[in-house]
């Protein structure tokens, strides 16, 4: 039996503190980082990184929460949140953007009304 889209993007996928992966992560459900992560992330979900949580590399997800360490491009679909102990070096690409004080960003931010703005940028 094949399974649902909708069951896909139910699951949650962990990366625990402690844990250290090098290597892509494609996934159609959630993802929370709290460890570490080199290499490039791709959701049609939600990704949430915990304030443990780092990633270097590029990251394609449609909402995201961020309190840890990102080095490098984050690209989100929907609505980026960016908590008091969030950390971005890197450029962001989003429609809609939270920022809350404590929050540290180097780059640039380019905020489109749609998908199809972002992809001419």
């Amino acid at each position: 039996m094949a399974k649902n889209h909708d069951e896909d993007l139910k699951n949650l996928n962990i990366i625990s503190n402690g844990t250290s992966i090098i290597g892509n992560i494609v996934s159609n459900g959630d993802i929370r980082i709290d460890g570490s992560l080199e290499g490039n992330v791709e959701t049609k979900a939600k990704l949430v990184l915990g304030e443990t949580g780092k990633i270097k590399g590029e990251i394609i997800c449609a909402t995201s929460e961020i309190s840890g360490l990102i080095e490098g491009k984050i690209s989100v679909e929907d609505i980026l949140a960016l908590k008091s102990t969030a950390q971005i070096i890197g450029d962001i690409q989003t429609t809609k953007i939270s920022i809350e004080p404590g929050a540290v960003f180097t780059g640039t931010c380019n905020m489109c009304t749609n998908i199809q703005d972002k992809e001419n940028i």
